[in-house]
């Protein structure tokens, strides 16, 4: 058991390293590695549009200045930061930058008639589906006035009227729509994915976190009880004589006494505790701030309550019991991975006694 223990904690650990990575980290890097491309194809589209043949420019130069300028942000902002922390600011930063070079553009290509307005597409779409819907309604808000402001001059006397208004919002209609359609999508894209990964990290049985999850937790409560020399103590807890429960009653019977387990465990523990199903009928617990003694109290404890439980299986009264195995940080090991080796074999200890008792770790180990 002790050789398997360790086959499986080597091969989960493939599995598991993209998991302990920050999510949101890995989604803010893809997001601004989009952007950078986003940056460098609109430098090139107006480039491309400055020697455009019949191209309205009233100053070529100042647009190069601005292309210039706007190139030197990227490559500053961007490439002497590659190694830095990603964060929605540095690429709300660089939307609000974007909006000022098109605008910049579009003053010396024709305003509100320039065939370059569609540019802001590209940012309202871009801004929806990375920085969520307040950012964008403040982008379109903003791309909103300043569309207004390059079409004053355009005006009679430069007078507003509301027949001159509406006209304006009516060609900006389709920026409002596509605004609204990008920021729906982009909510149910983010609903989705927070549904994937709350899937991704619970047992379907149980509702219990799976193992995945449950090495994201002891690792940071690992760093945390190191930081602030804190103790944590870990459960290992395994039903006895389930294959005989599935011989004897089926397997619907060993399903149902998986969830009656996992419901009483989880009842026996804090608020504070995590408790996780770790494969087949074996389950995990952490305890934090909980030294062996206390662990062992909780332990024996659990073992009580799943003596005293039973459930009705076609008119027959089924009951189980469980071995469980017990380790604590710091007294038995210095890491996260030995806590769990340590509760592993703690347990091994308890079945190899007859099961149905608390085992803490074995002599040898410490």
């Amino acid at each position: 058991m002790k050789n398997l223990f360790k086959l499986n904690a080597k091969i989960f650990d493939k599995f598991t390293l993209v998991g302990q990575m920050d999510i949101d980290q890995v989604e803010l890097r893809g997001f601004s590695r989009s952007f950078a491309e986003l940056e460098w194809l609109l430098l090139v589209l107006i480039l491309l549009y400055t020697v455009a043949a019949g191209a309205s420019i009233e100053n070529q130069w100042i647009i190069l200045k601005y292309s210039l300028g706007f190139a030197a942000f990227v490559l500053a902002f961007r490439y002497l930061n590659f190694y830095r922390k990603e964060t929605r600011w540095k690429l709300a930063i660089e939307v609000w930058v974007m909006i000022a070079y098109i605008t910049s553009v579009l003053w010396y290509t024709g305003k509100i008639d320039s065939p370059l307005l569609n540019l802001y597409l590209l940012v309202i779409i871009t801004s929806g589906m990375t920085l969520g819907k307040l950012t964008t309604l403040l982008v379109l808000g903003l791309i909103t006035a300043l569309y207004i402001f390059m079409g004053l001059p355009t005006l009679p006397r430069g007078a507003l009227t509301f027949e001159h208004f509406s006209h304006m919002m009516t060609v900006f209609s389709p920026y409002l729509i596509i605004a609204y359609l990008t920021t729906m999508l982009s909510a149910d894209l983010q609903f989705a994915k927070k549904m994937f990964k709350h899937l991704s990290e619970t047992d379907e049985m149980t509702g219990l976190m799976n193992r995945r999850s449950f090495s994201n937790v002891i690792t940071s409560e690992h760093n945390k009880s190191v930081r602030y020399n804190h103790t944590y103590s870990i459960l290992m807890i395994d039903a006895d004589g389930l294959k005989m429960i599935n011989d004897e009653h089926g397997h619907e019977a060993g399903d149902k006494l998986i969830t009656t387990l996992a419901e009483t465990i989880k009842n026996c523990l804090r608020e504070s505790d995590s408790l996780a199903r770790y494969g087949g009928d074996e389950f995990v617990a952490l305890l934090p701030e909980t030294n062996k003694q206390q662990a062992e109290d909780a332990g024996e404890r659990i073992r009580k309550a799943v003596e005293n439980t039973s459930f009705d299986m076609q008119g027959k009264l089924v009951k189980a019991t469980v071995s469980i195995g017990v380790s604590s940080y710091p007294v038995d090991t210095d890491n996260a991975d030995g806590a769990l080796i340590k509760a592993d074999r703690a347990l091994y200890k308890s079945k190899h006694e007859g099961g149905n008792q608390v085992c803490s770790t074995v002599e040898s180990d410490q």
